[in-house]
């Protein structure tokens, strides 16, 4: 029967279907300018710190400190979101980027971009626990996989496009010279993404917290992170292992260093990144839509084994065609981290998302930095010991999941 109200159009079904509210395409628009001058210069780091003179061990302390300073910025990330509010809290984490960049550009030295690092790096993990409790706020729970799915899908484009960039600058002007200007670039496009999310994302302060009502104390969030949760945790934990000991590692191997070059060149190492991203965006819609109605563990336990076999494939790729293939499974990889994602959103207490989303990624990243900054020493001894040993973490975490992970349910959750 016709009520008289306009049929919708077909971009308005696809902006419906996709969840782009107007805070949602604000939030994706922040992550496409943060990211595009994140990635510019962030996955050459290693290969700046060895320019420098930092050596293979600055190497590490860059990634422990991504992987401790992340974890330890976490809580407090979701604590400024929920006692701020989502919009100025994003604010003042792009300033707190800002900074670093700034830092780097002006100080060309390897202690100076460690200090540096401390700002930039950890951006991500700063405002992730506001990104998803913007998620939660802007769409109905049988949309919030698909949204993080686009928060997911859309963060891949400039990770795919970022390190061709930075690659192409490297080539023009070398490793100094090339990344200290995608740094510059970097600088402008936060500039342009703290403009675009302040007019587009609506202004939460209404909802924000009194002071007495958010704990600053993490511990005392602790009981609100039920058994289903913290079976997640634990099996995150493991994966994280798996990925963090070669993380920074990866690069080295792909590209070598001055005295011993590797299989591919700094940008061929851009593309192979791109091709990793590429994958990654292609399952992130399909898999969110069966996800929100098929239950999620079965995406969170796939995207679990394909983080355990990519350490152990790498091992044996020595060459730009079979890194190719490398790179497509470490996209895979991707497979079920929105589902993961909104697992963790849907079994945090309404009124505290994000701060108990802060609390699952201090947790975790705390001791996943043990990982990160052993993975060094393992490198050290024998790329292959570091490489098995990144596979093994990932059999246990799989193993654990799938015997205790939980779908989330009505049950689940309560």
């Amino acid at each position: 029967m016709d009520d008289g109200r306009p049929a919708p159009s077909a971009l308005r079904k696809v902006a419906d279907f996709l969840g782009l509210r107007r805070s949602i395409v604000g939030l994706l628009s922040m992550g496409v300018l943060v990211g595009m001058g994140e990635h510019m210069a962030e996955q050459f780091l290693p290969l700046y710190l060895l320019a420098l003179g930092g050596g293979f061990l600055s190497v590490g302390v860059l990634n422990g400190m991504d992987n401790l300073l992340g974890a330890l910025y976490s809580f407090p990330g979701g604590y400024l979101s929920d006692r701020l509010g989502t919009k100025r809290a994003l604010l003042l984490f792009n300033l707190i980027a800002m900074a670093g960049f700034l830092i780097v550009i002006l100080a060309p030295n390897w202690p100076a971009v460690l200090a540096a690092s401390a700002l930039f790096l950890s951006w991500t993990a700063i405002s992730l626990p506001a990104t998803m409790s913007l998620v939660s706020k802007a769409l109905p729970k049988n949309k919030r996989t698909m949204g993080v799915s686009m928060h997911s899908l859309i963060r891949r484009v400039p990770m795919a496009l970022g390190p061709m960039i930075g690659g192409a600058f490297i080539a023009a002007w070398g490793i100094e010279d090339g990344i200290r200007l995608a740094f510059v670039c970097a600088l402008g496009l936060a500039v342009v993404a703290a403009v675009a999310q302040q007019v587009l994302i609506a202004d939460d302060r209404q909802t924000a917290g009194s002071p007495g009502k958010w704990q600053i104390n993490p511990l005392k969030c602790w009981p609100l992170m039920g058994p289903s949760l913290r079976r997640l945790l634990v099996a995150d934990i493991l994966i994280r292992f798996c990925e963090q000991i070669p993380y920074a590692f990866v690069v080295v191997w792909a590209v070598g260093t001055a005295d011993s070059p590797g299989p591919v060149t700094s940008l061929q190492f851009g593309t192979l990144r791109a091709v990793e991203m590429a994958t990654a965006i292609l399952v992130y819609i399909p898999v969110a839509w069966m996800a929100d109605r098929m239950g999620k563990k079965p995406f969170v336990l796939l995207t679990f084994v394909f983080f355990t076999l990519f350490p152990l494939v790498l091992l044996f790729t020595r060459s730009y065609g079979l890194l190719l293939a490398a790179f497509v499974l470490r996209g895979l990889k991707e497979f079920g981290e929105p589902a993961r994602k909104a697992m963790i959103v849907d079994l945090a207490p309404d009124d505290r998302k994000a701060s108990v989303f802060g609390l699952y990624y201090l947790i975790r990243d705390v001791i996943v930095s043990v990982a990160a900054f052993g993975g060094a020493f393992l490198w050290q001894v024998a790329p292959e010991v570091n490489l098995l040993t990144a596979s093994g973490f990932g059999v246990l975490g799989t193993l654990w999941f799938a015997w205790k992970g939980r779908d989330v349910g009505t049950q689940a959750a309560q």
